[in-house]
C-alpha cells in the first residue's frame, strides 16, 4: 500500500484533484500536479516543463476544434434561429410536462450533433420558458436532467459533431498509449452507456416529478421573444451554414474542417459581416477557449506522467493488492475516472490523464480495445457537471438561464442519478 501511496504519480493525482476540488484554476492545478510527479520522480523544473509543452500539441486537433465549433455557435446565435426554435418549441408544449422534458432533451441532443452549438442555445432558449415552467409547477432539476442528458449521451453514441471530437480523444490517447483503436470501433462499444443514461433520465424525471413553486421574476432575455421574429436571409445562411459543417465532419472526417466550413458560410453569405468577425471569434472563445486550454495542458501533463516510468510500478502494487478480479478493478478505475472528472469538470479533458491508467491496467487484465473504450468514456462522462462555484451559490430564483439550469445546488445530485446507472450499466458489461 506504501509503494501506491508514495508512487509519483498517485501524488500527482491527489495533488490535482485536492486542488481542483478547492477551485484553483484546472490550468493551473494540472501544471502544479505535473510539477510533482517529475519532482518525485527525479526530473528538474525545466525537463517537466520540456515534457508539458511536447505534449501540448497531442490535442491540438481538438483543442482547435472546439475553438471553431464555439465561434459557429456564437454566430449561430446572432442570426436568430435559436429564437424561432424557442418560440415553436413555447407553442408546442402548452402546459404538458413531458413534451416540455422530450423537447429538451431532443434539442440538447440536437446541439451536440447536427447543430454543433453546444451550450450556446441555452440563455436564449430557457428564459423564455421559465413561465410556462413555473405554470406547470415543474422541478427545474427535471429540466435540468432531461437537458444535461441529451447534451452529455451522445458523445459516446454517435460519432458526429462533439461525439467525434470525444471519440477522436479516445482513440489518439488509446493509441497514444500502447492500444490502437479506431473512431468507427469505439461507438459500438460504448453505445451501452445510453441505456445507462436512459435509466438515470427516467429515474430522475420521477423522483422529481412533485410539483414545486417558484417565484415568478421578469427576465429582460425573454423580450426579444415577443418580437415577431421571421425565417429571413440570415436565418436561411445559418440552415446552409449547418449542412456545410455536417458535410465537412463527415465527408473530411475532421470537425475544425467543417467548423470553418460553416463559419466561411456564414461570412460568404452575409449573416455575419466581416467587421464583426472580430466580435464572434471572442466570443467563441469565451464560450469555448478555457475547454480548449484544458485539453491542451491535460496532454502536456500525461506526457509528463508518462515520463516518470512510474505508471508500470503503479499497476503492479496495486495488483499485487487487488489481485486479477476484473470486477474490482473495473470499479477502481472507474473510481479513480470519477475522482479526475470532478476535479477537471470536463470529459474532453479528463480522457488524456485517465488514459494513462486505464490502458496499461487493461492490457495487464487482457480486457479488449472495445471494453477499455468503453471504460475511458463511461468514467469521462459519470460526472456530467461541475458547476463553477459562483454559480452554485446562486439563489434558483436568479433570473438568467445559466443560472436556473446549471447553477441550482439541487442539480449535481440529480445529474448523479444519471451518472450512477451509466456506471452500472458498464461494470454489469
Amino acid at each position: 500500500m506504501l509503494d501506491i501511496l508514495t508512487n509519483p504519480v498517485t501524488l500527482s493525482v491527489i495533488v490535482m484533484c485536492v486542488l481542483c476540488l478547492f477551485k484553483l484554476n484546472v490550468v493551473i492545478s494540472l501544471i502544479i500536479a505535473a510539477c510533482v510527479a517529475g519532482f518525485t520522480s527525479g526530473m528538474d523544473l525545466s525537463e517537466v516543463f520540456s515534457y508539458i509543452i511536447g505534449g501540448l500539441n497531442k490535442n491540438g486537433e481538438n483543442a482547435l476544434a472546439y475553438l471553431l465549433l464555439g465561434t459557429f455557435a456564437a454566430a449561430l446565435a446572432d442570426t436568430g434561429l435559436a429564437t424561432l426554435l424557442a418560440k415553436k418549441i413555447m407553442g408546442l408544449v402548452k402546459d404538458r410536462k413531458w413534451v416540455m422534458l422530450a423537447s429538451l432533451a431532443i434539442i440538447g441532443c440536437i446541439s451536440g450533433t447536427i447543430i454543433p452549438v453546444h451550450i450556446a442555445y441555452i440563455p436564449i432558449l430557457f428564459p423564455s420558458l421559465l413561465s410556462t415552467m413555473n405554470h406547470m409547477k415543474m422541478d427545474r432539476r427535471q429540466a435540468a436532467c432531461a437537458t444535461e442528458f441529451g447534451l452529455v449521451s451522445m458523445y459516446p453514441a454517435i460519432p458526429i459533431g462533439y461525439g467525434l471530437i470525444f471519440m477522436g480523444i479516445i482513440a489518439d490517447n488509446m493509441t497514444e498509449n500502447g492500444m490502437p483503436i479506431t473512431i468507427p470501433e469505439i461507438w459500438p462499444n460504448c453505445i451501452i452507456l445510453l441505456g445507462g443514461f436512459f435509466v438515470g433520465l427516467i429515474a430522475s424525471c420521477w423522483a422529481f416529478r412533485k410539483p414545486r413553486e417558484y417565484q415568478d421574476i421578469a427576465i429582460t432575455e425573454s423580450e426579444d421573444l415577443e418580437q415577431e421574429t421571421k425565417m429571413g436571409k440570415d436565418q436561411w445562411v445559418a440552415l446552409v451554414a449547418i449542412v456545410a459543417v455536417l458535410f465537412g465532419q463527415l465527408h473530411f472526417g475532421s470537425m475544425p474542417v467543417g467548423a470553418l466550413f460553416g463559419i466561411l458560410v456564414m461570412i460568404i453569405g452575409g449573416a455575419v459581416k466581416l467587421k464583426e468577425s472580430d466580435s464572434v471569434l471572442a466570443e467563441g472563445i469565451k464560450i469555448m477557449g478555457m475547454i480548449s486550454f484544458i485539453m491542451l495542458v491535460a496532454g502536456g501533463y500525461a506526457n509528463v506522467v508518462n515520463n516518470t516510468g512510474a505508471v508500470n510500478s503503479l499497476i503492479d502494487a496495486s495488483l499485487a493488492i487487488l489481485g486479477n478480479s476484473k470486477p474490482v478493478f473495473v470499479f477502481v478505475l472507474l473510481m479513480i475516472g470519477l475522482l479526475i472528472t470532478l476535479g477537471i469538470g470536463t470529459s474532453f479533458g479528463t480522457i488524456p490523464i485517465i488514459a494513462l491508467f486505464y490502458v496499461p491496467m487493461c492490457m495487464r487484465l487482457g480486457l479488449s480495445a472495445g471494453a477499455c473504450a468503453c471504460l475511458i468514456a463511461c468514467a469521462a462522462t459519470q460526472v456530467l457537471l461541475h458547476p463553477t462555484p459562483r454559480l452554485a451559490r446562486q439563489p434558483v430564483s436568479m433570473p438568467t438561464a445559466s443560472t436556473i439550469i446549471f447553477g441550482t445546488p439541487a442539480f449535481r445530485p440529480s445529474c448523479s442519478s444519471i451518472s450512477r446507472c451509466s456506471l452500472l450499466a458498464t461494470s454489469a458489461a
